[in-house]
């Protein structure tokens, strides 16, 4: 006699791991695109020094030496990045799976698997492209690690950036060997509030955080930013689920993002990244 299991579906969604962003770390919002699409800054030039012709005999105009010119030029910032979705959940469906297909539910998802590691990715790679400092010849190992990440951060001393406040961004891959150095002794007595920011250690004054390799450009060996150097806007960000719309029996979810990241040219040595390169 056959027997007839019973099959039974829970009102559980297996969800994909992602990782929060971290990237408010590494950069700020010092800008205003409230009503523009564009923003300029500008820079002015400084003068040299002179010896002072307290006789009055030197050929100079003046005895301050001679009349040196201070002017602007201007540094233009056009947000590109205008993106969107939009998606429809039938009422059946909603009704016949469950509850686990509905509007709020899926724009959190959307908005954690696909919106925030776009964003990370194109910030991480314009901040690595427009870094002050780019290393490409070094392989990374557990030996050289520590002396590498030093060494950047002697870069920033000698560019004068601050001190407080800087970063060091690296890979599971590049933490590992981190871990594994016999030259590093991390400091991870971190506060509840910095590890919620996604801070994992100290290492020679730099606060460490942790993301995935997809998430930063190929052969990313690590970075090191000052967060004054980078200008990352979210001009706009409109998310909405309509009820029933016309020729929609549902829910209809739209969504639309307006963001950008600069690097500014008078801070950009406040980013040295290394990337790494593969071992023959």
């Amino acid at each position: 006699m056959a027997i007839n299991l019973v099959t039974k579906f829970l009102p559980y969604v297996d969800e994909i791991f992602k990782n929060e962003s971290k990237r408010t770390l590494l950069t700020n919002n010092d800008f205003e695109w409230t009503g523009a699409h564009t923003v300029k800054v500008h820079k002015v030039n400084t003068v040299s020094m002179n010896d002072y012709d307290r006789a009055g005999t030197g050929e100079s105009a003046s005895r301050y030496g001679d009349y040196g010119s201070v002017g602007n030029t201007l540094e233009e910032f056009t947000l590109k990045k205008d993106r969107s979705f939009t998606f429809v959940i039938d009422k059946m469906d909603k009704d016949e799976t469950g509850g686990v297909l509905t509007g709020a539910s899926a724009l959190a998802r959307q908005q954690r698997e696909v919106i925030i590691p776009e964003i990370d990715s194109y910030v991480y790679g314009v901040m690595s492209a427009g870094a002050g400092t780019k290393v490409t010849d070094v392989t990374l190992i557990k030996d050289n690690i520590y002396g590498e990440i030093i060494k950047g951060n002697t870069v920033l001393d000698n560019n004068e950036v601050p001190e407080t406040g800087r970063v060091l961004l690296v890979t599971p891959d590049t933490y590992l060997l981190m871990k594994q150095s016999p030259d590093i002794v991390m400091e991870t007595d971190i506060s509840a509030e910095m590890r919620l920011q996604g801070v994992i250690a100290i290492i020679d004054g730099l606060t460490v955080i942790k993301v995935p390799a997809i998430r930063v450009p190929a052969k990313f060996g690590f970075m090191i930013a000052h967060p004054v150097a980078t200008v990352a806007p979210t001009k706009l960000e409109d998310y909405k689920v309509h009820q029933d719309p016309p020729g929609i029996s549902g829910e209809l979810v739209e969504g639309r993002i307006v963001y950008d990241a600069f690097v500014l040219d008078n801070k950009k040595v406040a980013i040295y990244y290394e990337e790494n390169k593969p071992s023959v």
